[in-house]
């Protein structure tokens, strides 16, 4: 990532109504990632959040938004409507990881089994793709990441600065624990 985006802040702030949140209101660390389903990188960002959501219970919450590179990533669109119509039944981080676990199958066919799998009502489900009720709400996820300056996924903000270093186990890990212990010791 270029030296100029160093100290880029999230432009749109994490809002408990409008965002997909998984951890705890009070974790002093919130790691907002704009991601793409189909993109490998996402691919192996997710096994990473998941070890740090293990190891980091109490101290960080994920926020997922959505910045599908259509461009190179075909299904990616659909795959984040999908996400937002199983979102609409309660089940975004259900989709998400089914998503996330089978990012080499994500046609139409077999997004509805995932579907089919997590419990989804399918009618609403399948109505809801078809109409394209979430396409505005990816649309907006990806601008909130562009005036952000997002360019590229998977792209992560700790506590609304950008990082910009690696995000493999080890650096992420460091990156939040610098981060913990300034807030534990404010409270």
């Amino acid at each position: 990532m270029s030296e100029h985006s160093r100290g880029t802040k999230l432009v749109l702030p994490v809002d408990e109504a409008r965002d997909h949140i998984r951890g705890p209101a009070e974790a002093a660390v919130t790691l907002v990632e704009y991601g793409d389903f189909q993109c490998p990188h996402c691919g192996q960002a997710h096994l990473v959040l998941n070890e740090l959501l293990a190891r980091f219970d109490q101290d960080v919450r994920l926020v997922f938004r959505h910045f599908p590179l259509t461009q190179i990533h075909p299904d990616a669109q659909r795959a984040a409507e999908a996400s937002e119509a199983a979102g609409a039944q309660g089940r975004f981080w259900e989709m998400h990881d089914a998503l996330f676990e089978n990012q080499d199958a994500l046609d139409l066919e077999s997004i509805a089994e995932y579907a089919q799998e997590i419990g989804l009502d399918m009618i609403e489900f399948a109505r809801d793709l078809a109409a394209g009720v979430y396409t505005e709400r990816v649309r907006e996820d990806f601008l909130s990441g562009v005036r952000s300056g997002v360019n590229g996924t998977p792209t992560f903000f700790i506590n609304g600065n950008r990082h910009d270093g690696p995000w493999d186990l080890a650096s992420m890990t460091a990156a939040i624990e610098s981060k913990i212990a300034p807030a534990h010791h404010q409270r």
